[in-house]
């Protein structure tokens, strides 16, 4: 009996590597992370794969979310409509910055551009059996120019502008103009799995529009 415990374990981890490895054989791993996205105190693991295809903006890209069962990992959710490709059509090689799980809150970073720059993050949580984006931050500036800075909270629907002009006359001396509007948009629904599906347009009150990238 004990031997016919230990032979059903090992043929279990044998499949469990086995999977694991043709995954990496198919796949370039650019980033893992664990943590705990569904609140039932057992983590999970997000990864980012890049797979061979290949488009004039570099190798396309994956999400994979992958749950524990029984200490095997086992797919659970899939998806190219999060992650850019690898390069973006930037000058930075790689706009992917970090992939962080905090608080059962899954963000992920991005970081591009030429000599403007810009910056946003996505922020999702698993709710109504699906992970939802909750918070969507970015920026877009070029020193000694403009900038521009956008933090969304879906969940109130709570949306902060904040645009200013930066002059650098002299060096060590900047002067800075900034002007601030702040309103709430509710009712934008957007998930993991259909992030980059379509374009999400909100115009504020004093006529500026604004994109979900």
């Amino acid at each position: 009996m004990n031997y016919l415990i230990y032979l059903l374990l090992f043929l279990s981890m044998l499949s469990s590597f086995g999977q694991q490895n043709s995954i990496q054989n198919e796949f370039n791993i650019i980033i893992e992370k664990i943590g705990d996205l569904d609140g039932d105190g057992i983590g999970e693991k997000v990864a980012v794969y890049e797979i061979k295809d290949s488009t004039k903006y570099g190798n396309l890209r994956e999400l994979w979310i992958f749950r524990n069962k029984n200490g095997k990992w086992i797919k659970w959710i899939k998806t190219n409509n999060v992650t850019r490709k690898s390069t973006g059509g930037e000058v930075i090689s790689d706009t992917l910055e970090e992939i962080e799980i905090k608080n059962n809150v899954l963000s992920i970073h991005f970081y591009g551009g030429t000599n403007w720059k810009w910056v946003y993050t996505d922020k999702y949580k698993f709710q109504n059996n699906q992970f939802e984006l909750i918070g969507y931050t970015h920026s877009n500036f070029k020193t000694c120019d403009y900038w521009d800075y956008l933090d969304f909270n879906l969940l109130t629907g709570k949306i902060i502008l904040k645009t200013g002009y930066e002059n650098c006359e002299k060096q060590n001396q900047k002067r800075y103009t900034e002007e601030i509007e702040t309103f709430y948009h509710k009712g934008v629904k957007v998930t993991l799995q259909k992030r980059k599906e379509k374009e999400i347009k909100i115009v504020s009150p004093n006529g500026k529009t604004i994109y979900l990238f």
